[in-house]
């Protein structure tokens, strides 16, 4: 299977997945037993299986042959070369290359001089007017190789506007652009490039991150502390004919591995081996020498061998093109392509399975909790009725002051209902007002004063590092109200289990453990590139301050927009269980009431209410029969197995 059907298989998968979502959205509407939550719930679940993306970037140095391994994996059967591979730089820029369903061919560049707006990648991508767009014609090769060919477009600029930009500049050109005789330096005319391009990887979901070299990486921090780190597969790319080179392995520890040992989805590849067939040598020794070269990088790397992939891009492309099945073999293509698929798909698949079923199998839950509470309650109406069978008006009245004692007791345990409810809004409003985007913005506040006040490196430094602490108390106060708020729910929802037979499990638990990790990756990556004696001391308190908010303030404030929405959900999704019983149960003892009033006015009605009880009872047997089949359907198309000793549906009709 190629690499287009794999992708293929698992969109069609996500359509699945979504269908089934849908019908069960559907299911709960027409039978009016889902509410305004669930249906939001339901909705994101399908915004998400709709708009799932999957990233796989690709990093090296320059002269690696980056861009001619994208051709080879992703644009051989346009009969030649899409992006510019030619010897030296092509890629100056990051790109993006991506295709919206509906969307229109074009290219979009991001001027260099956005960097002195202060204003984030990201942020610049909700303002069309801020780039330069070019439309592309799908249909037309040459087209499209003058357009893309415009990405690594560069200008000579002097060196106080370059540093201006965020660029380093070195003499020595080693850590930094290096002046020519001039003493002008040479930089990327584009800070962000952007392709939407109709190709049937892409049409997929699949996005393509085409990263510059070390130098330019470094200019555009975004990249490193957002786009990579964030990136389902990261292809770090070497040349076999140089090995790994001191900028390797700078590009290497800060923006692959970025401080973690093992990371999922990070591959290798040795690029270019077909330097060492020189007719000088047998394929025995070929494959030895390949051999010895991917273990001397697994090592210098310290990964497995396993994740070292020796290829020919550049033959590997020829010979897609020319229909060389023996050179694609030889070029050892095929061996990445799998590895691709077969570690970047499954993971994903997991991720996306796992949140899913987290969603419907909770709204399934309560749907059938609910129904089971109103078969129950329904079977008890139809025993009281039979019971009255033959009976006279006293037995009729006695049942009457019966209910409505049981419905005085329930109204005074709502008092106690909505006492929590009130104490559960007071702890919902503190606990939004911790993670709350008012908050970050005082605190980003705080910390932009304190640094632009501070005269010493010292005092930036602690600036930044509080601006840290201060996130992880906010946290840790959220952490708190989370955990008041699930012991209050537990304790309500057990009153009202013991006191009046309502079905209530325990209610879910919610941690902010992985905002916490975010912050620990982010904090991490801030120490190295912003907080390190050198930066601090060789940058300008301006541009240092400028750094921290566009790169580290940008991406705290999506952790928080993150847990924001996370724990709005995880509200809603703890209080609707008791809400929709304690209605439910309010309603049972309505309509009891209300059958037993009748018959007592006239008791010739009792047989047709009987009927109507009964055809009421089939019908709702059929509506947990039709939800447990529903539920099966959903946890099919996600390939997820059947639950184990499930409690759904037809159970609660034996």
């Amino acid at each position: 299977m190629t690499l287009v059907d794999q992708f293929s298989a698992y969109s069609q998968w996500r359509a699945d997945a979504a269908g089934a979502v849908a019908r069960l959205r559907q299911w709960l509407s027409r039978n009016e037993l889902g509410d305004v939550q669930g249906d939001l719930r339901l909705q994101y679940v399908l915004d998400r299986l709709r708009d799932d993306k999957l990233t796989v970037a690709f990093v090296a140095e320059f002269s690696r042959g980056k861009s001619e391994l994208i051709n080879a994996i992703f644009f051989s059967g346009h009969g030649d070369r899409v992006l510019p591979s030619s010897a030296g730089r092509t890629t100056m820029c990051p790109t993006e290359l991506q295709w919206t369903p509906g969307a229109r061919a074009e290219i979009r560049m991001l001027p260099i001089r956005s960097r002195a707006t202060h204003a984030s990648v990201s942020e610049l991508k909700q303002f069309p007017e801020e780039w330069m767009v070019l439309r592309l014609d799908a249909g037309s090769l040459t087209d499209l190789q003058q357009a893309f060919a415009r990405v690594g477009e560069t200008e000579r600029v002097s060196t106080e506007l370059a540093s201006r930009l965020g660029f380093d500049i070195d003499d020595k050109g080693e850590t930094g652009l290096k002046p020519g005789a001039d003493g002008m330096v040479e930089i990327p005319s584009w800070r962000h490039a952007v392709i939407q391009f109709p190709h049937p990887l892409l049409e997929q979901g699949l996005v393509v991150l085409d990263t510059p070299g070390l130098n330019a990486i470094g200019a555009e921090p975004e990249l490193t502390l957002s786009l990579l780190p964030n990136a389902h597969a990261v292809l770090f790319v070497l040349a076999a004919d140089t090995g790994v080179t001191q900028s390797d392995m700078a590009v290497w520890r800060e923006y692959v591995q970025c401080g973690q040992s093992r990371r999922k989805g990070r591959l290798v590849v040795l690029n270019k081996i077909d330097g060492l067939w020189d007719g000088l040598r047998d394929e025995a020794q070929i494959d030895a020498e390949i051999a010895r070269q991917v273990s001397s990088v697994a090592e210098t790397l310290d990964v497995p061998e396993t994740t070292v992939f020796p290829v020919s891009a550049q033959k590997g492309l020829v010979g897609r093109i020319s229909g060389d099945a023996a050179l694609v073999e030889r070029s050892r293509l095929g061996e990445l392509e799998r590895a691709l698929a077969e570690d970047l798909l499954p993971t994903k698949q997991e991720i996306v399975r796992d949140s899913t079923l987290s969603e419907t199998d909770d709204l399934v839950r309560q749907t059938d909790t609910l129904l089971g509470a109103r078969l129950t309650g329904l079977r008890e109406q139809l025993q009281e009725l039979t019971d009255l069978r033959g009976k006279n008006q006293s037995v009729i009245e006695y049942m009457m002051r019966k209910i409505r004692s049981e419905k005085t007791e329930f109204e005074q345990g709502l008092q106690k209902y909505y006492a929590v409810r009130s104490v559960f809004s007071t702890l919902t409003n503190n606990l939004l007002a911790h993670l709350g985007m008012d908050t970050l913005r005082d605190e980003t506040r705080r910390t932009r004063e304190a640094m632009l006040e501070s005269t010493f490196t010292k005092g930036l430094s602690v600036a930044m590092e509080s601006f840290f602490l201060s996130l992880r108390g906010n946290l840790a106060r959220s952490a708190d109200e989370i955990a008041e708020i699930t012991r209050m729910l537990d304790s309500m929802y057990k009153r009202f289990s013991v006191e009046h037979g309502l079905k209530l499990a325990a209610p879910e638990a919610f941690s902010t453990l992985r905002y916490e990790r975010e912050l620990d990756r982010l904090e991490s990556a801030f120490n190295r590139q912003i907080n390190s004696a050198l930066a601090l001391v060789t940058t300008e308190k301006h541009t240092l301050t400028q750094k921290f908010f566009e790169t580290v303030a940008v991406e705290a404030r999506r952790t928080f927009e993150v847990a924001n929405r996370d724990v709005e959900q995880w509200l809603r999704a703890v209080m609707s269980p008791l809400e929709t019983q304690v209605r439910e149960y309010q309603l049972q003892l309505k309509r009891r009431l209300e059958s037993v009033k009748r018959i007592h006015q006239a008791t010739d009605t009792l047989e047709e209410r009987v009927a109507e009880l009964e055809q009421a009872e089939a019908a709702m047997i059929a509506q947990l029969a039709e939800l447990k089949e529903i539920a099966g359907g959903i946890r099919a198309a996600l390939g997820a197995p059947a639950r184990a000793g499930a409690r759904t549906g037809i159970a609660h009709a034996a």
